[in-house]
Order: C-alpha cells, then sequence, then structure tokens
C-alpha cells in the first residue's frame, strides 16, 4: 500500500451550551414524524432549542424521505444556518450516498457544527473526514429516545458528547479479543457504507487511525465479502486498531456459510498484529455507545476488559 499522505489537522466543531439550537432532518428513509416527539422533548429538557425540518413525516410515497431534491435542500439549509449547532438525523436506511455531492459545505466549513447519526449516515461521517477534516459524531438518532430510551446510558452518552465531556467505556472481553494498545483517530461506522465507499472521494485515510464497523440483516457470506473487499483495497493493512461492534440479525443461506461470525471478522484480520475487539457496544441496536468520528482515542485490550477513551 502506498505512503498515506499526510493529513491536515481534524477541526472539532465546539461543545453545545444551554440555549444552543438542534436541528433534525431525514436525509436518508422515511420517518413518521411522531416517532420525534420524545427525542424534541428529550432534546428541549437537556437545554436546547429544536426545530424539526420537514422532511421528518413528509408526505413522500417512496422509500425516502422526499425527493432527492428535499432532502438534499433541507440538509443544504442547515449547513449553512450558523445558528445552528447540530444536526441530528432521524434515521437511516438509505438515501444519503444520492445527494452527498450536491451538498456545498463552504459555510459549513466556516462555522462548524455536529452531524449525528449512524448506519446511512456513515456516508456523511466519511465524507466528512476524508474531504473537510471535520469531527462529527455516530450516536444514537430520534428513535432512541423513544420509549424511556433516553434514560439508557448510549444514550446519555450522546448527552455527554455534546457537552464535551471526554468519555471512556469499559465492556467485557472476548475470548477472540487480540490485546494490546492503540492510539489515533477514530473513524467508522456501518460496514456496509464503508465498503461501498471504497473508490470514492468520500473514502477517508485509514492508516495510522481506529477503525470501528458494525451491521444489520446481512448474509453472513456478504460480510466476508464486503471484509475481503476493504482487505483488499488495503484499508485494513496500517491501522492502530480495529473494533468490531454489533453485527445484529445476521443470515445465513440454505446452504451454510460454514462459519460463524466472529470467526468470519477473526479471520479476515489473523495477519495483523494490530489490537483487535469484538461485540464492542456500537450497533444498530439500544447497546449503540456515541463515538466523535475524527476524535483522537486510546483503545485499551487486555484479558480482563476493554477500554476506549476519548483523549
Amino acid at each position: 500500500m502506498p505512503t498515506p499522505k499526510k493529513e491536515k489537522a481534524i477541526i472539532q466543531p465546539p461543545a453545545l451550551k444551554p440555549g444552543d439550537l438542534i436541528a433534525i432532518t431525514c436525509p436518508a428513509g422515511y420517518m413518521p414524524k411522531e416517532k420525534i416527539n420524545d427525542c424534541v422533548r428529550i432534546l428541549r429538557l437537556w437545554g436546547y432549542e429544536v426545530i424539526v425540518g420537514h422532511t421528518v413525516g413528509s408526505k413522500s410515497k417512496t422509500y425516502f424521505s422526499g425527493t432527492d431534491e428535499e432532502r438534499a435542500s433541507e440538509m443544504q439549509a442547515m449547513l449553512d444556518a450558523p445558528e445552528i449547532k447540530a444536526i441530528l438525523c432521524g434515521r437511516g436506511g438509505y438515501g444519503t450516498g444520492r445527494i452527498i455531492d450536491s451538498l456545498d459545505f463552504t459555510a459549513f466549513k466556516k462555522h462548524p457544527k455536529w452531524i449525528i447519526g449512524f448506519s446511512d449516515i456513515t456516508v456523511l461521517h466519511l465524507h466528512l473526514n476524508a474531504r473537510l477534516r471535520i469531527a462529527s459524531l455516530h450516536a444514537p438518532m430520534a428513535a432512541a429516545f423513544q420509549n424511556g430510551g433516553a434514560k439508557n446510558k448510549y444514550v446519555k452518552s450522546l448527552q455527554d458528547l455534546l457537552m464535551g465531556r471526554q468519555t471512556e467505556y469499559i465492556v467485557k472481553p472476548n475470548t477472540l479479543n487480540r490485546k494490546g494498545i492503540a492510539k489515533g483517530e477514530l473513524i467508522g461506522g456501518n460496514l456496509a457504507l464503508v465498503a461501498h465507499l471504497v473508490g470514492t472521494n468520500s473514502f477517508p485515510q485509514t492508516a495510522g487511525k481506529i477503525l470501528f464497523l458494525e451491521d444489520i440483516d446481512e448474509q453472513l457470506y456478504n460480510i466476508d465479502r464486503m471484509l475481503h473487499q476493504l482487505k483488499r483495497c488495503g484499508a485494513l493493512d496500517q491501522l492502530s486498531g480495529l473494533i468490531f461492534g454489533g453485527f445484529t440479525k445476521t443470515k445465513d443461506t440454505e446452504r451454510p456459510f460454514g462459519k460463524k461470525l466472529n470467526h468470519i471478522l477473526f479471520d479476515v484480520v489473523a495477519a495483523y498484529d494490530y489490537p483487535v475487539c469484538f461485540d464492542f457496544p456500537v450497533s444498530h441496536e439500544t447497546a449503540n455507545y456515541a463515538l466523535k468520528e475524527g476524535g483522537y482515542y486510546e483503545l485499551k485490550v487486555d484479558a480482563t476488559k476493554v477500554t476506549l477513551k476519548d483523549l
């Protein structure tokens, strides 16, 4: 793999203050408006002002939360507005990749703000890292606040990062973990999106970084295929460390693939020597810690625990 180019230092948007404005939009799949009620209420209890975009609960009759033009226009307006200090994506699904190239980040670069979400929002996170060198938050979205969800430690971890607090997550070990200590910029997200961005201008440099991956509803063979795609393009070669999050609701074919999930993951990275941890709580399920994309972290993997600390 060629020697990586020296990158610019990452820019971190400012922490939010009481009274700051958070905007909610849906740049991808459709989301009923009633599903954000708890989210809006809790964000206001946290001390923030909230506005909700027209894409939330849009009148679209398709999978998307409006046409490509409508979703891009709303995101553009929120990127441009200096009074908006954070943009929370209502949900993921699919669709961000259809609008990413039409967005103009000129005003956003002058007044960076936190973009929050996961799943399909991985497209935005990696684009911001690769093209703009601006940090963002891979974190629970609006639905996570429903039915008392705001009381759990995963949603509260989003509150911590918005307030500028350092975070430290300690989780149980896995017998497949590879011990060691890694330090570096943290990047990653949904495996399918990470793999699909290979070859585009939204794919970031991975050398020296801690990469995290998670996914949902995938066939075992497809997980294997996407990981080998990352391996073949050199994205796994020079990592500082690797975090495998939750791979939930996986499926096998009628004729079995022949390996269990964690052994598929392990086999792909067996030739490397950097620290690797399995089953970290970043996922499409409730267990989904907020992580700062572009933040500088320390990953410690030992026999008794795994620690991920925002430095």
